[in-house]
């Protein structure tokens, strides 16, 4: 595979089709959750190996909450297990967990096993793996607006804001913008998820449902994505 992995520090995943999946298959959604998560296992293990610095996953968005319990519930649990699957993997591997949104909606036995990760992960310097949970990208940014209200009214000056400080106020502070945002199952829209961050990335919608999305369609996506001319509004012959 021609890659290169200074090209594609970051890539962000929009995990979509796994009810589909479930449902052509005459399975409960849930299934196709549960399908969904040990194929994250897969796609971490291959990020890892290419040398890919970072990987975010659109888990679970603000607008989710207007599914049914039962299946919000099942996919909580199905992620529950993912942590502590994963857990000993990742520390091994010197993978750091973040978070990105608010989870004081999410379960309290589901805060614990996320924060849990997070403080033991949290001196890993080889990978990052960030969870978007309870995460909508207009919510950030009036989160990180609010934050940086809240530093003037403390005496920050209002014109020392620049794109660069801006930054600091998000989720995403200390990761490198997003290079490449993969969206399986036939979808092309991204669903508020990462705006700022997404402002030069390439975009590759898929049509293979998350839970077949195997490693082999993921060098499928980076073989593409080396094909591309980035100009970041600039011109490249």
């Amino acid at each position: 595979m021609n890659f290169n992995k200074d090209a594609c520090k970051h890539i962000a995943f929009i995990m979509d089709g796994n009810g589909r999946w479930a449902k052509a298959r005459h399975l409960p959604r849930h299934l196709g959750h549960k399908a969904g998560c040990e194929r994250v296992t897969d796609i971490y293990e291959e990020c890892y190996a290419l040398g890919i610095k970072v990987m975010s996953l659109y888990a679970f968005s603000t607008e989710n909450w207007n599914r049914p319990k039962d299946e919000i519930n099942h996919l909580f649990a199905y992620l529950e297990i993912f942590f502590k699957k994963e857990i000993n993997r990742m520390l091994r591997d010197g993978c750091r967990i973040t978070a990105s949104g608010d989870l004081s909606r999410l379960p309290e036995k589901t805060q614990k096993v996320v924060k849990d990760a997070i403080e033991r992960t949290k001196d890993g310097k080889n990978f990052t793996f960030n969870i978007c949970l309870n995460y909508g990208g207009k919510a950030e940014l009036v989160r990180a607006a609010k934050l940086f209200a809240k530093d003037v009214k403390e005496g920050k000056d209002i014109d020392s804001l620049t794109e660069e400080s801006f930054e600091d106020y998000l989720y995403t502070k200390d990761l490198p913008p997003v290079d490449l945002l993969i969206r399986t199952s036939g979808e092309e829209r991204i669903s508020n998820y990462l705006l700022w961050q997404l402002a030069y990335a390439e975009f590759i919608f898929t049509p293979t449902p998350w839970p077949d999305f195997t490693k082999e369609r993921l060098h499928e996506c980076l073989e593409e994505f080396m094909s591309r001319n980035r100009r970041y509004g600039g011109i490249k012959e």
